[in-house]
């Protein structure tokens, strides 16, 4: 069926702040409220103005009530016993308070896949959260019991992974697609719902993984999030999808509020934890935001793409794999420290330089992420 040049804008008629749109035939400027481009960049504007805002208030707080700060590990790089101690942890109340706030002003709360990827982040949020308030109080790295938090993250992933699959059109549901294919779908019946939660799981542990020094975690995150940001976008506009023969996603335009909303934020965030950092994420911020990462990459069906663009977060939690496995096989590390950051520190990397580094690697694999929207 024919549609209007209009449909490139992809309406969202319930969107909060669409309401103004109603009042377009009197100062027709008004009308852009009902476009997720616009909206997207809204979202991204008041996340940032909210962290700026609210951010230095947040830091005193958290700084005030857990005094000690976040517990520096003792078998790690011992420059970090003296720039890192007293740093107070669970910065990521700061990205999620102005992410979750954008998304309420300028999402679409009729799209269900808002709520879902809404869900995740919270639930993700405050396992993280509590891994995050037993480390502090009991100045202990050991939090939350391991097997305990990879329990919830997989129920909470799992949920969403069901949802995902319900909501999507029939052609979709609990089917795989491959980058570099074009209509090429994998039918995994009900274990797709295993897999895509394992994407989701994995995503939110291998950001936390990364999150290890200042600003090494935020900016590949918020790279990551405009990469998939302008894929939710494509894949939710038919045209678009048509032309580079991509699955066509309706409904998953709308992500790209989300993902606007979480640059946002992360930048306002990373005003804080440039170095010297004043706040670090915690698992607070970083399970979270790799679970709204994962999630956004199931809802689109670009589960495999997310390996590619978030190549970092999968080179970091190997690293950390590959350690332990080869210690309890052989008795020898592969690495000087893992995750992989803290094996360039040991090998004399400033800390400046591994961070920037990592950065551009991420940006590296992020077109290549982009290349295969076209290469099919």
């Amino acid at each position: 069926m024919a549609r209007r040049p209009g449909a490139l804008r992809q309406r969202a008629d319930a969107a909060m702040l669409t309401f103004l749109a109603d009042f377009s035939p009197i100062f027709s400027p008004l009308n852009v409220f009902r476009y997720i481009t616009f909206r997207t960049g809204g979202a991204t504007a008041t996340a940032l103005l909210f962290v700026f805002w609210f951010g230095p208030a947040m830091i005193s707080s958290l700084r005030l009530k857990q005094g000690k700060g976040q517990p520096i590990r003792e078998d790690g790089p011992q420059s970090h016993l003296v720039t890192k101690r007293g740093t107070p942890t669970m910065g990521g109340l700061m990205i999620l308070a102005g992410t979750l706030v954008a998304i309420l002003l300028w999402a679409n709360p009729r799209n269900l896949y808002v709520w879902v990827v809404v869900l995740v982040t919270i639930g993700f949020g405050a396992i993280g959260f509590y891994d995050d308030y037993l480390k502090v109080t009991k100045q202990s790295h050991k939090g939350f019991s391991g097997r305990s938090r990879l329990a919830l993250e997989a129920l909470i992933a799992g949920t969403a992974c069901v949802a995902i699959s319900l909501v999507a059109t029939p052609g979709l549901s609990n089917k795989l697609s491959l980058p570099f294919a074009k209509e090429v779908l994998f039918d995994l019946g009900w274990f797709y719902v295993v897999f895509a939660g394992f994407v989701i799981v994995g995503a939110g542990n291998a950001v936390n993984i990364t999150d290890g020094l200042d600003g090494l975690a935020i900016v590949p995150v918020m790279i990551a999030s405009g990469t998939f940001g302008f894929i939710a976008y494509l894949s939710g506009n038919a045209i678009f999808a048509n032309y580079l023969q991509i699955h066509f996603v309706p409904g998953a335009g709308e992500l790209a509020v989300i993902c606007g909303a979480l640059i946002g934020a992360g930048l306002g965030f990373l005003w804080f934890n440039a170095p010297p950092a004043q706040i670090f994420m915690g698992d607070t911020g970083s399970l979270a935001l790799g679970g709204l990462l994962g999630t956004v990459a199931v809802a689109t069906k670009h589960e495999i793409v997310l390996a590619i663009v978030g190549g970092l977060f999968v080179l970091e939690i190997m690293s950390v794999i590959i350690q332990v496995g080869s210690f309890k096989l052989t008795g020898k590390r592969v690495f000087a420290m893992a995750p992989i950051h803290h094996h360039f520190e040991q090998k004399g990397w400033k800390e400046p330089q591994i961070v920037i580094r990592f950065w551009i690697i991420s940006v590296v694999l992020a077109l290549v992420g982009l290349a295969t929207l076209k290469l099919r």
